[in-house]
């Protein structure tokens, strides 16, 4: 209900909202193994710009792979960089239950937030 509201405020001040609204955080070392690929190095992408995604993502596994378009929409403080990135999908959340949506890889939650907290998100996969 939430992620509703904020979608629809964004929407009112002239922020389209394209894909979906969820949540991110970001996530520290070590990143392997992960549910995907278990101890393969390779699996990362180039810029290290991956995500591991909560139970309404995963898709019991098929999320794996998956690339995902993320922005920053909002936060406390006013988090948001401009733009977007193309993430990764390698791993199930790592925490019970899962803080966010996305647990985004630290480079990857700091290429679109300042450091720290939690942020709101729009994604679609792409």
């Amino acid at each position: 209900m939430a992620l509703l509201l904020v979608a629809m405020v964004l929407s009112l001040l002239g922020r389209e909202v394209l894909g979906d609204v969820g949540t991110a955080a970001s996530y520290d070392p070590p990143y392997i193994p992960t549910k995907c690929y278990g101890n393969s190095e390779d699996q990362f992408p180039p810029g290290n710009l991956f995500v591991a995604v909560s139970e309404g993502l995963w898709d019991n596994g098929a999320a794996c792979g998956r690339r995902y378009r993320v922005r920053c929409l909002s936060g406390n403080g006013r988090p948001c960089k401009s733009g977007n990135i193309d993430v990764k999908v390698v791993d199930f959340c790592p925490k019970s239950p899962c803080p966010a949506t996305m647990v985004m890889s630290n480079t990857a939650f700091n290429a679109i937030s300042r450091p720290g907290g939690r942020i709101n998100i729009e994604y679609v996969q792409v």
